[in-house]
């Protein structure tokens, strides 16, 4: 068996066991398994969630040296919120998708999806209380109430049922639903059903009032200091006592359950004490452990920041949760001295490797380059590593690539894509754009070997391809000698089909005399002189005529293949015929200039 990383963070795993039941296998029945790192990123319901929270983690990270004291809190309080309504948004799509499939696993799928995110938003409501507002005593006691009331939800179809049966002081679920109100804090519901309970039995009523009197009285906390709220707390709670211990609600076991959970109530600072205990008597056993979220939400309430982020990097299904949710603690200065042994600290870390599962997706990839961008200290590394194993599918494709590489001043990336679509485009014989992509890498080598390519091709069809291309070079024909010649040699060619003949015939010569063309394109070019050999109007002058002879004669004597060129009739006849045309533009030449003279 052997595992080995594919492209895009893909882990491939050839084996060659069977389905038997032994370890032995038929020949050609191996099998390759992909493994990926963060399979959330392929679910098309999540998207949204990775989509919009992006633009809240850039917004996050753009607006925070502009903010301070009090603005700064608000400002991260509501971006704590804004992260929460992505995940509701997203949520609410899993609930439409589960209930509009047919498909039994993909509707399994969408569920087990929306219980992930149902966990994720609890557990961050909670943080986004306890760390991210961090209220004073009072304050926070409501914002827990609060969070309780958000996320159990069974209440409230309970309610309903009570309130609409003919009696429901006598409904089966009416004291059920007074405790749960009760245990929420929600004193002015509770007041109100058991007022109906009151109305219903007049023999309870002085029980009823004393419990109603205690349930308005009850210190929840507004803008009060810690002193105040314990001062209050304590005067009522021995209030509670007093009425327990003196049996005022003996006769009716209900309202005496009721007034023990108000009892109770606990301090701020047993909070997490309190919970503990609880937790432990009502729902673990002897041998069993707590879940995941349980012990995420004891880690939390006992302020162990974390222990929060790492049991939910352990049990939650992808890296998006944490990665966000240390990001925005961090902003709040909350894990300034936490680092990581191999130097990084921790929000970088999680970042690192959620921008990295972004990279594995086709699309969402771009999303993880800013991610990269606002890791400072490994950032700048991973996005270059990641960056080059981009498949480049498309000219588009690689043109946003390009892009962002140079934007970011990454030269050797820009030069590595671009030599990658030069190449590609050579294959497919697409010339133009291979010199375009290698004019972008600023490749001599390769502008060199497509200039060469496009030559061959103008011999052998007559005419130039991709001409808007070598005819708007501009600068970047400097960028080797044979891409020099490739532009001057296109430029000839408009000057002849101008008729500007003496212009085209002085850039002709040039490109010989000052060796920028090819030895192996000089017959070409002497070729391409015959047409102005032969015009009416004389147009080399006797030195230009010279000049163009001594290259005739230096190419047709002391070279190489001088024998081979001989040997061929055709380029036989060329020489033949130059010769003679300069002979006798010469004679014109001479005759035109001594008549010059003579007058």
């Amino acid at each position: 068996m052997c595992f080995e990383w594919g492209p895009a963070e893909v882990l491939v795993c050839e084996t060659r066991f069977g389905r038997g039941g032994g370890g032995d296998a038929a020949p050609g029945s191996s099998r390759v398994f992909v493994v990926r790192r963060d399979q959330d990123i392929y679910i098309q319901t999540l998207r949204k969630l990775f989509n919009e929270s992006h633009g809240v983690f850039i917004g996050l990270q753009r607006c925070e040296e502009e903010l301070a004291g009090k603005s700064r809190k608000a400002h991260l309080v509501q971006v704590s919120k804004n992260y929460r309504s992505v995940i509701r948004a997203c949520m609410e799509d899993m609930h439409r998708a589960a209930a509009a499939t047919r498909d039994p696993a993909l509707h399994s799928q969408y569920s087990t999806q929306v219980s992930i995110l149902s966990a994720m938003e609890l557990i961050w409501n909670l943080c986004e209380i306890l760390f991210v507002e961090a209220a004073a005593a009072g304050p926070l006691l409501l914002r827990l109430l609060d969070w309780i009331r958000l996320h159990v939800c069974d209440v409230d179809s309970m309610v309903r049922e009570v309130l609409s049966s003919e009696n429901p002081s006598k409904h089966k679920l009416f004291w059920n639903v007074v405790d749960v109100f009760v245990l929420q804090g929600r004193m002015d519901e509770a007041r109100h059903l058991l007022s109906k309970e009151a109305s219903a039995n007049p023999t309870s009523m002085s029980m009823y009032k004393v419990l109603d009197d205690l349930m308005m009285k009850m210190p929840l906390g507004n803008t009060q200091t810690l002193t105040e709220l314990e001062l209050k707390w304590q005067h009522w709670h021995e209030e509670c006592q007093r009425y327990l211990r003196d049996g005022t609600f003996a006769s009716n076991p209900h309202m005496e359950s009721i007034c023990k959970v108000l009892w109770g109530h606990c301090v701020l600072q047993e909070l997490h004490v309190v919970i503990s205990n609880c937790h432990m008597d009502l729902f673990l056993g002897e041998e069993s452990s707590p879940e995941p979220l349980d012990t995420i939400l004891m880690a939390a309430f006992e302020f162990e920041l974390h222990q929060v982020i790492k049991e939910c990097s352990i049990a939650l299904s992808n890296w998006w949760f944490v990665a966000h949710l240390t990001d925005l603690l961090d902003h709040c200065k909350l894990l300034q001295s936490h680092n990581l042994y191999f130097g990084s600290n921790m929000r970088e870390f999680l970042l690192l490797e959620y921008a990295s599962g972004l990279f594995s997706h086709h699309s969402l990839w771009q999303l993880g380059v800013d991610y990269f961008d606002h890791c400072r200290e490994y950032g700048r590394v991973y996005l270059e590593l990641h960056i080059e194993r981009i498949p480049l599918n498309t000219e588009q494709k690689a043109l946003k690539v390009l892009r962002i590489c140079e934007q970011r001043h990454m030269h050797e990336q820009v030069r590595s894509i671009c030599k990658i679509m030069a190449m590609k485009a050579l294959r497919n014989n697409r010339l133009g754009s291979a010199l375009s992509w290698s004019i972008r890498a600023k490749d001599a080598a390769f502008a060199t070997l497509i200039s060469d390519r496009f030559l061959k091709d103008y011999c052998e069809r007559g005419c130039f391809s991709d001409l808007d291309l070598i005819d708007n070079l501009g600068p970047s024909m400097l960028l080797s000698d044979r891409l020099t010649f490739l532009g001057k040699y296109r430029e000839f060619h408009r000057l002849y089909g101008e008729k500007r003949f003496s212009e085209a015939a002085k850039l002709l010569l040039m490109l010989m005399t000052a060796h920028i063309a090819p030895c192996s394109f000089w017959m070409t070019l002497l070729t391409d002189a015959l047409p102005l050999l032969e015009q009416k109007e004389v147009i080399f002058s006797a030195e230009q005529t010279y000049e163009l002879m001594q290259c005739l004669e230096d190419l047709t004597a002391g070279k190489p293949d001088k024998q081979k060129l001989l040997d061929d009739d055709v380029e036989t006849t060329k020489v033949e015929m130059l010769r003679l045309a300069l002979a006798r533009n010469l004679a014109r030449v001479i005759v035109k200039e001594g008549t010059l003279e003579g007058s």
